[in-house]
Formats: structure tokens, C-alpha cells, sequence
């Protein structure tokens, strides 16, 4: 499959929050979300995700990407913080595919959350543990 074929998926949210945040809240969202856009608050974010993603690399094999061109099988754990940290720098997508699970992981330079297309039951409860683990939530935007 494609990027652009899991885009178009059925996809859950790894998040600081635990739910989508509705469009008429009475809260501050976007200032809160510029606060955890800055550092050192997002390198603490990027961290979990780092974690999240090799815990999950325990239970799947992984090809992770910067560009979706060129891709990594299984990275050292190094490799693979070295690269996501690059590409949130440079704020770039990041790609990660557990190919025997058929599931995209995306995380963008410009968000505080990652996207989950296509997961299986199995794989979204491994990944909904390992968030919980790292503080983060897992749900589903309200638009499905």
C-alpha cells in the first residue's frame, strides 16, 4: 500500500490530550497548543514518541522514513531517534510502517500528536498501552 493509500484509512490520534478538542470549546486551544509547540515542551513530546514507537518496534518490525522515498528496516535505536528528532527540526513528516500489521504511523514537525492509519485491533491496543505508558492518550477524531 501506498502513503497516499493509508491516508485515506480509518486513523486514531496519539495525543497529549485525551480527546479531540471540539471546534466551539471555550477553552484556549491554539495558545496552548503554540505553548506545547515550543521547546523544551515538544522535545519532552517528541520523547515519548520516540519511546512509544521502539516499544512498539519490541512487538513489530518497522521501516521508517523521512520522505517516503527512502526507508530504514528495524533502525538502532539511535538511528531511529537521531532521524525522528531530524525531521521534527526540520519540520518534516515521518513516516513509519509496520508492514505486517499494514499500519502508517505519521508524526509532523508541526504537531504535538501522532496519526495511526489502518491499525488492527491488536496493533491499536499495543499502541494505546504504550501511550498510556508515556502519558499520552489514543482516540479517535469525532470526523470518521
Amino acid at each position: 500500500m501506498t502513503i497516499e493509500e493509508y491516508l485515506n484509512k480509518p486513523y486514531w490520534v496519539i495525543d497529549i490530550l485525551p480527546k479531540q478538542v471540539p471546534a466551539d470549546s471555550r477553552g484556549q486551544y491554539f495558545k496552548i497548543e503554540k505553548y506545547f509547540l515550543e521547546h523544551p515542551q515538544i522535545d519532552h513530546i517528541y520523547r515519548k514518541f520516540i519511546h512509544i514507537l521502539l516499544k512498539l518496534n519490541c512487538y513489530e518490525d518497522i521501516d521508517v522514513s523521512h520522505d517516503g522515498d527512502e526507508w530504514m528496516t528495524n533502525p538502532v535505536p539511535h538511528e531511529l531517534e537521531t532521524a525522528l528528532l531530524g525531521s521534527m527540526a526540520d519540520k518534516q513528516m515521518f513516516y513509519i510502517i509496520l508492514k505486517s500489521a499494514d499500519v502508517l504511523i505519521t508524526v509532523s514537525g508541526d504537531d504535538t500528536y501522532m496519526t495511526v492509519y489502518n491499525p488492527t485491533e491488536e496493533v491499536l491496543e499495543i499502541i494505546g498501552s504504550l501511550a498510556g505508558s508515556e502519558g499520552l492518550f489514543v482516540w479517535q477524531p469525532n470526523n470518521i
